[in-house]
């Protein structure tokens, strides 16, 4: 007799081994059907903090709570047998010291069970980093557009360009100095992503960042036409499933004002044939 072995879920130190080999892919989930789906095919599903703007119709991730965090965070772990779930620290919930940001991320993982957290910063988190990494908390980092602090960048705009880009080229390795084991590019020029890719030992994720990132992470409800608000130019549509729902619910309510739905083949009869 054989016996077909557990899959065994991939975790931090298989992501920083995969620097410079087949490319990563990452996509967010915040249910569990979601998580199920994105399991099947990608290594990392992101619980992002994107999920107050996708699900909750938030204008940005600021309200976004920890609360908030460890409930989706919970569902989507449930739907994963193989792909690592990380999960991104909100804002407020770190920033003010490495003591804060351990306690809740020890929180977001034991209440969630997964095995990685991600916040947003480069050389003025790296103490928070190595804090938290001396800990036994895994980080994956975040450097470039950084959607937290919208307000004080101005806007979603690109970051890295001209006099910036040393800057965050110092953001990424102040990270990985810190021992974060990979780290997100947002909306860093690809020539400059390229750079950090190639000068990094860790994996870097590019979302708006060019090819030569290690591996690429989008939202999914943006790569499935399920987000319409707006669609940043990073984005590319891989289904219009917005479309198709919308096209299904008139159909529905057309047929219900109707009375084409429910069909007598929907219903039950009041007898049972003998």
């Amino acid at each position: 007799m054989s016996a077909t072995a557990p899959t065994r879920p991939v975790l931090p130190p298989d992501i920083k081994a995969r620097k410079g080999g087949v490319p990563l892919v990452v996509l967010t989930a915040y249910t569990t059907p979601m998580a199920r789906l994105v399991d099947a095919h990608c290594d990392i599903a992101l619980v992002g903090d994107s999920v107050g703007m996708v699900l909750h119709g938030m204008p940005s991730t600021l309200g976004v709570t920890l609360e908030m965090m460890i409930l989706h965070g919970r569902a989507v772990v449930r739907g994963l047998s193989k792909a690592m779930a990380v999960i991104d620290m909100p804002f407020g919930s770190y920033e003010e010291s490495p003591a804060q940001a351990y306690r809740n991320s020890a929180r977001l993982m034991a209440e969630t069970g997964a095995p990685a957290v991600k916040l947003e910063g480069g050389q003025h988190m790296a103490e928070t980093i190595a804090f938290l990494t001396a800990r036994g908390v895994p980080v994956m980092a975040h450097v470039g557009l950084t959607p937290q602090a919208v307000n004080t960048l101005g806007g979603y705009k690109v970051v890295g360009r001209d006099d910036e880009a040393a800057r965050v080229m110092a953001d990424a390795k102040a990270c990985e100095a810190a021992g974060a084991f990979s780290i997100v590019l947002e909306k860093v020029p690809v020539g400059l992503a390229a750079r950090i890719t190639q000068d990094l030992s860790i994996p870097t994720i590019g979302i708006g960042a060019g090819v030569d990132c290690d591996g690429q992470v989008l939202v999914i409800d943006d790569m499935l036409g399920m987000f319409t608000a707006f669609r940043p130019k990073f984005v590319k549509r891989y289904a219009e499933l917005g479309a198709a729902a919308d096209q299904a619910i008139a159909a529905y309510a057309e047929e219900v004002r109707s009375r084409a739905f429910p069909g007598p083949e929907h219903g039950f009869a009041d007898q049972v044939k003998s």
